[in-house]
């Protein structure tokens, strides 16, 4: 598929990259991964798998982009993450395009230390258990330094140290934290603001990850929040009061249940989650115009019943998405 050709400027939309829920690959729909085209930059919000292909497939240029935005740092939210500078920046492709300038990334700092869980559970990296996104980052540049020692002296192509710019978003002191109550109720609080866009954030419940963010964008042409992965949270609400779009995760229990899913694994899901049945009325709550529903699961739920159980208590704007989706911020 040729990518597609879109303007260098004009109003800010949304792309969906990748809608699919969970790290398990499928053949339906590529992974977790939002772009936010706001004029002549562009931010993207988590870099699920295929966001980088998605994102040229898109239309959208790497040379353009201001930014990366993490929620949490479950693998299917940052298996892309290193390959936007790997990949992106390693040189021109067939457009001439390429990640030409430090690229801000935000994500999560480290846990700080791992919850009880499933006693006798082996621990993996015991000297560094719950590393933060600074540490993810410089890893994989260590995983990866043979390959662009030797492009570096054969071909000339960028340090890519040099092309990210990491930050680890600061909790606010609000008797958050790993061991405890992960997302206790509190006010978003200020991440970034270069000029154009101005991004907020939340700490949002999500089983015992921690910390893991939602995000707000205010842009000249309206507001998008993203949800991240969470169960329903009054954080959320509060972050996209009077917004444009909420972009919000669902899962459908119902068909998680009948697909054969372990009770176990049930609990943990509801526990971790938005059901689609509470993401309307939330969205109701927050006086939002339009509910985006993306990181569906499980897959195979018809596009009609997402549709009908997101309405119930919601009287905006519902769109169920799918990969490869734009949807302009305002109609």
């Amino acid at each position: 598929m040729p990518p597609r050709e879109r303007p260098e400027t004009g109003s800010s939309r949304l792309v969906l990259l990748g809608t699919l829920g969970g790290p398990p690959p499928e053949p339906s729909a590529t992974g977790i991964a939002t772009a936010l085209a706001v004029r002549d930059r562009v931010y993207v919000i988590d870099c699920g798998r295929g966001a980088v292909s998605q994102y040229v497939r898109a239309g959208l240029k790497l040379s353009r982009l201001r930014g990366l935005y993490v929620t949490h740092l479950h693998a299917d939210h940052v298996c892309d993450l290193h390959d936007f500078f790997l990949l992106g920046g390693f040189g021109p492709n067939d457009a001439g395009d390429r990640v030409r300038e430090p690229v801000p990334v935000y994500g999560p700092g480290p846990a700080g230390a791992l919850p009880p869980g499933r006693p006798g559970a082996p621990v993996v990296c015991p000297d560094e258990p719950t590393p933060g996104t600074a540490a993810l980052m410089r890893h994989q540049v260590a995983a990866f330094a043979y390959q662009t020692n030797l492009f570096m002296r054969y071909s000339n192509i960028s340090d890519p140290r040099e092309l990210m710019d990491v930050h680890e978003v600061e909790v606010p002191v609000v008797g958050a934290s790993a061991l405890g109550e992960t997302a206790p109720d509190m006010e978003p609080f200020p991440v970034s603001d270069d000029g154009v866009v101005r991004v907020t954030a939340t700490l949002v419940p999500h089983g015992p990850v921690f910390p893991s963010f939602a995000y707000r964008f205010d842009t000249p042409d309206g507001s998008v929040v993203f949800s991240g992965d969470t169960a329903a949270s009054g954080n959320v609400e509060r972050l996209a009061h009077g917004a444009d779009v909420l972009v919000h995760e669902a899962i459908d229990l119902e068909a998680q249940r009948a697909a054969g899913t372990p009770p176990e694994v049930l609990a943990h899901l509801a526990e971790s989650h938005t059901s689609v049945d509470e993401v309307g009325p939330l969205a109701e709550r927050a006086g939002v115009s339009t509910l985006v529903l993306s990181h569906l699961m499980p897959t195979g739920v018809p596009t009609s019943t997402w549709y009908r159980r997101a309405r119930r208590g919601f009287t905006g704007k519902v769109v169920i998405g799918k990969d490869l989706m734009e949807l302009p911020l305002r109609a």
